[in-house]
């Protein structure tokens, strides 16, 4: 996940978040270089606790403000309407219980907050989707949990969004199976 094709998308992700942001997922911080400028503080949420050496390293290459909790994104220990904007990179298919997790980021989104997303799913191509589902329990079973098989629009779908802005693609250099992509903001 940081092959330098990679690093257009984070950027592109990130290019409009602001105010109070919490970025799920957070495992190594490979999205910290790619925040704006005017960013100066983020909280993160990572149950892993084993990213923490590469992440303390990219935290001190960078001006950003960074506070750190291990914690489960299906029950955030902050209040209702805390944040402007969730960052959400690679994080969803790992979550054991998603639609609690959406909730739960819909729940601390200020009103018209966004989650700004960039995330890997089901393809729409049923021969590549077929693939998936042969392949899940695999890629579950070595790849911490990670599921090929997120559907993201329903996923968002289980909050009530006032718009979703989704544009979907297979990222380049990457397995179709693994590859398909979803990008884009969902706004409360």
């Amino acid at each position: 996940m940081d092959k330098p094709f990679w690093a257009k998308y984070r950027r592109e992700q990130l290019a409009h978040v602001h105010g109070e942001i919490l970025e799920i997922g957070v495992g190594t911080g490979l999205n910290l270089p790619h925040y704006p400028t005017h960013v100066r503080k983020i909280t993160t949420a990572d149950p892993n606790p084993g990213m923490n050496k590469r992440l303390q390293r990219r935290i001190a290459e960078t001006e950003i403000n960074v506070d750190k909790r291990v914690i489960s994104s299906e029950e955030l220990p902050f209040d209702n309407e805390t944040f402007d904007c969730v960052v959400s990179t690679l994080t969803l298919c790992s979550i054991p219980d998603r639609e609690q997790a959406m909730g739960e980021l819909f729940r601390v989104l200020r009103p018209s907050g966004r989650i700004h997303f960039l995330e890997h799913g089901i393809s729409p191509d049923a021969k590549i989707a077929k693939w998936q589902r042969r392949l899940n329990w695999l890629q579950q079973r070595f790849s911490d949990g990670c599921s090929l098989l997120v559907d993201l629009p329903k996923l968002l779908a289980t909050q009530p969004f006032a718009s979703i802005e989704i544009d979907n693609f297979y990222m380049e250099q990457t397995p179709r199976t693994h590859g398909y992509m979803y990008r884009g903001t969902a706004q409360k």
